[in-house]
């Protein structure tokens, strides 16, 4: 099957490359998984999938359709639910197996999908990176300003709005990043950790779903 996980992210430390050089690495707690649902594109689903759970949750937390979906997998439902899309080749698991970090060991790169830190409403140079205002020449409490919008801004032809997109203050983070090409480091299959060179979206303790990178080419570093 294709190497996927779903993991809580635990933080980072420090570990000795095999050149001897000191990277940060981010600790993540890999399953285990359990698989759910395998779909097939010779059946009605028209694709082939392979559906996995993590953590389980309490039965009186759980909705019934949910409860019943995890039966038929002969386990307790789930707290996180993610689909493993495959290409061409079908799933080489049957329902209710058990995924572990195992899986990863003839892995280099991982492709990592979190939901990113939550910084509520921020200005322009905080989301953007805009440089702000000049410090001087009668410039007064308007450093951070991001300045006129309007001149190049206009959807014109479709009136006199902003175009959809323009970049501006609003609200930051908390949503759905993937950081691609990370050098999985090291295994610990006794504690179901993965150690994934670089940050990581999200906090500490948030999810993620881990998945074999598909573009990564294995290279020094």
């Amino acid at each position: 099957m294709y190497p996927a996980l779903i993991g809580k992210k635990v933080g980072m430390t420090q570990m000795f490359a095999e050149n001897g050089a000191v990277c940060g690495v981010t600790v993540v707690r890999a399953g285990p998984c359990v698989v759910l649902q395998v779909k097939q594109a010779d059946q009605k689903d028209g694709y082939n999938a392979v559906q996995i759970g993590f953590e389980d949750v309490r039965k009186n937390r759980a909705a019934k359709p949910a409860i019943g979906h995890a039966e038929r997998a002969k386990t307790a439902p789930k707290k996180v639910v993610r689909e493993v899309r495959l290409l061409d080749e079908q799933a080489e698991t049957d329902v209710g197996a058990t995924l572990t970090v195992e899986n990863f060991e003839e892995v280099n790169f991982v492709d990592v999908t979190g939901t990113t830190k939550g910084k509520g409403f921020a200005g322009g140079v905080k989301r953007h990176g805009f440089k702000g205002q000049p410090a001087s020449h009668g410039v007064e409490r308007k450093h951070r300003s991001p300045g006129s919008i309007g001149g190049h801004g206009t959807d014109l032809g479709h009136g006199g709005n902003i175009k959809k997109g323009k970049k501006m203050a609003g609200h930051m983070g908390a949503a759905r990043d993937t950081s691609r090409n990370h050098r999985l480091m090291g295994i610990d299959a006794e504690n179901n950790l993965l150690l994934i060179k670089g940050p990581l979206p999200g906090p500490n303790g948030g999810y993620l779903f881990i998945r074999k990178s598909r573009t990564a080419r294995d290279k020094k570093g």
